[in-house]
């Protein structure tokens, strides 16, 4: 590990960076540019001390995890990223591989998104980024621990994982997440991570394992889609799913049409969104 380089392309990371860069707002006058360490450190999910000691060359090493958390939160582009790896005595993740490294203009995307809940996840349904109208619609799945933000997983082997829809269109989800993880499955034959994860869900559901037997597959696309708010109430979104195919990623935006009761509920999800009044539900 080399720690005074490690500490110096974060500190120049930070730097390049303006608050509207990450979906912040600029707040108070800055005395230097980029940045500051407590908006890094809140982006990536560490502490504010622990970020700190890695940019003054005195921290512990970080783990994988933490490296793509950093990545994501500087917004490093590929490249960039595996320096970062590199630096940290890490090899970078392998790029015929599906990444949680989520590309830059993507998440630029996310966070201009103000409006309308949208998340990017793989296409096996680990999610990997929201904005804070996801996170006030579906609870916050990047606080979970890495194997808890898997949706299907979620989905199958966690009741909590339905709370969020009315009882009456889970079984239509369900077969819409088995579907799209066959095709998956089949599209990626020498990969062992939809394989792993379809083998953990035929031994652990019942009605996933029923669901497979059937066969029928189907890529997810654009659909409509139900969600009960504990706030709010019922919002009957439209669902579009835009496709990253080099890194087998997908943003998924929900949308309510204008002059709907659900447009109505969803601008008032935006207000109580701030108030921390959130689902601790799956995101969808």
């Amino acid at each position: 590990m080399n720690r005074p380089e490690l500490a110096d392309f974060l500190r120049r990371g930070r730097a390049r960076l303006d608050p509207a860069d990450v979906g912040l707002a600029p707040g108070a006058r800055r005395r230097t540019p980029g940045l500051r360490r407590e908006e890094v450190a809140s982006l990536a999910g560490m502490s504010v001390d622990y970020y700190t000691r890695l940019e003054q060359s005195r921290g512990p090493r970080p783990s994988r995890q933490m490296l793509t958390a950093l990545a994501r939160a500087l917004r490093l582009t590929d490249d960039e990223r595996d320096h970062l790896f590199h630096l940290a005595g890490e090899e970078p993740p392998r790029r015929d591989r599906t990444s949680a490294h989520v590309r830059p203009g993507l998440l630029l995307m996310l966070d201009r998104l103000y409006d309308a809940p949208a998340l990017v996840v793989t296409d096996c349904g680990q999610v990997l980024a929201q904005n804070a109208l996801s996170r006030a619609l579906t609870g916050d799945v990047l606080a979970r621990p890495p194997r808890e933000r898997n949706l299907v997983r979620r989905f199958f082997l966690d009741g909590a994982g339905r709370d969020l829809f009315p009882p009456e269109d889970v079984p239509e989800l369900a077969r819409q997440h088995v579907a799209n993880l066959r095709a998956v499955a089949a599209s990626r034959p020498d990969d062992p991570e939809p394989s792993a994860l379809v083998a953990e869900l035929r031994d652990g559901s019942e009605e996933f394992a029923r669901l497979w037997a059937t066969h029928e597959v189907a890529v997810r696309r654009s659909s409509t889609k139900r969600f009960r708010h504990p706030v709010v109430g019922l919002l009957e979104l439209d669902c579009e799913i835009l496709l990253s195919a080099e890194h087998r990623h997908h943003l998924v935006l929900h949308t309510a049409r204008p002059g709907t009761d659900s447009y109505e509920r969803l601008q008032l999800l935006r207000v109580v969104g701030l108030q921390d009044m959130t689902p601790q539900g799956a995101a969808g």
